[in-house]
């Protein structure tokens, strides 16, 4: 009885032996990372950095030559449109104006005044269009409303009426900078003309601001002797503050008037919102930080609310832009890094009860992390990511850090 015990007790020895040997000696499971294929919102964007800076900016120069008095604005400095004294300025004497100064002037006014016609044609013509961009707005509002036209049109429509609205706006400058530079030219023909008739007389001339604005430049302060055009001051309207970026010419074919732009990265905590207002339709070339030569388009971006911009920002300042290309509220997403060829297809490796399986999927949008899943994958499927070599279907995997 003891050598059948014996026995037994060694037969039960080799056992556990063996199945020690045979679990050591088993495939150890691959350690790998997964994700999760969710559900949620996509955007596809164009990323691109940005600079501030004013549509447009007025340059006050001295209308003849002359001596300029010390100029006290700041910049930062307000000024109101022909209210605002930006230089005084006082005419030379006599003694050095002559008859060709003097039909220079008369030839400035002229010009002045043939400036003005053109710019009021061009201010009547923009109100037109927008009495017509507000009328077309108004009738797809009543159709949007309908259910007749989609968002996106009715959109489209009030995005042309705030453009027609501060084209009229800047024309309406124009014809205010026109009209002030005829006064400016009349009054250095008065000043000569009197001055001829009575020698020794000289009032002083005070040129005042063309706009209401701030001073953005001093370019001269103190007092000097200046000869006629000697730029004095820069003024421009925070109002009319917008964004240039230069895209790649690849990426400005994908981008249209009107798409939506992301303004980030400008030193606020909050996203700043705009629109594309113009694709320029000349590129250039552009050296990168590689000394590699590229082609640049630049794309004019106006914000949407432009109060809020000129509080923050100003010209000149560095932002970075996203134009929206393409959004989704509802896409079946996985991660890029979890992608890769199989011959012609996209694929993925799929974990199925730990167990690695190959994947065809079809795809659709992708960005620079993720990527929209049209067919071949499900909500809550795992995927593994950044798959190493040792990776293929039928092995068994294991979550990194799982225990």
């Amino acid at each position: 009885m003891k050598r059948w015990i014996k026995r037994l007790t060694g037969l039960l020895f080799l056992a556990a032996a063996a199945a020690l040997l045979m679990y050591a000696l088993r495939p150890q499971p691959v350690i790998a990372d997964f994700e999760t294929v969710a559900r949620g919102p996509m955007q596809v964007t164009i990323d691109e950095e940005g600079e501030t800076r004013l549509r447009d900016r007025y340059v006050v120069s001295a209308p003849v030559a002359g001596r300029v008095l010390r100029i006290d604005l700041e910049p930062g400095d307000p000024v109101i449109a022909g209210e605002t004294p930006i230089a005084t300025f006082l005419p030379i004497e006599p003694a050095f104006l002559d008859a060709r100064t003097r039909t220079e002037a008369e030839s400035r006014v002229r010009a002045a005044e043939a400036a003005i016609g053109g710019t009021r044609a061009v201010r009547d013509r923009l109100r037109e269009e927008l009495g017509f961009a507000e009328t077309r707005f108004d009738r797809d509002e009543e159709l949007f409303d309908q259910g007749l036209i989609s968002r996106e049109r009715f959109e489209s429509t009030g995005f042309e009426v705030r453009a027609a609205r501060e084209a009229l706006n800047a024309a309406e400058f124009a014809v205010g900078d026109a009209e002030q530079a005829v006064e400016v030219a009349r009054s250095s023909l008065v000043q000569i003309t009197e001055d001829t008739a009575a020698a020794g007389s000289g009032d002083p001339i005070t040129i005042r601001s063309p706009i209401s604005g701030v001073v953005l430049r001093r370019i001269r302060e103190s007092e000097a002797v200046v000869p006629a055009g000697e730029r004095l001051v820069e003024l421009g309207d925070m109002r009319r503050i917008e964004i240039v970026s230069d895209l790649l010419s690849e990426d400005a074919v994908q981008v249209r008037t009107g798409d939506t732009v992301l303004i980030e990265q400008w030193g606020g905590g909050m996203t700043l919102m705009g629109r594309v207002r113009l694709v320029e339709p000349s590129g250039f070339t552009k050296l990168s930080a590689l000394g590699v030569e590229e082609q640049r388009v630049n794309v004019i971006v106006d914000f949407d609310d432009i109060t809020q911009a000129a509080e923050y920002l100003g010209d000149g300042y560095r932002v970075e832009v996203r134009v929206v290309l393409w959004e989704t509220d509802d896409a079946l997403i996985v991660p890029t890094s979890s992608l890769f060829r199989t011959g012609d297809d996209w694929t993925v490796f799929a974990v199925v009860d730990g167990v690695v399986e190959l994947r065809t999927v079809e795809v659709g949008r992708r960005t620079g992390v993720d990527a929209q899943v049209l067919s071949g994958l499900s909500e809550g499927d795992t995927v593994i990511v950044h798959p190493a070599d040792d990776i293929a279907p039928g092995i068994e995997v294991v979550a990194r850090g799982a225990s």
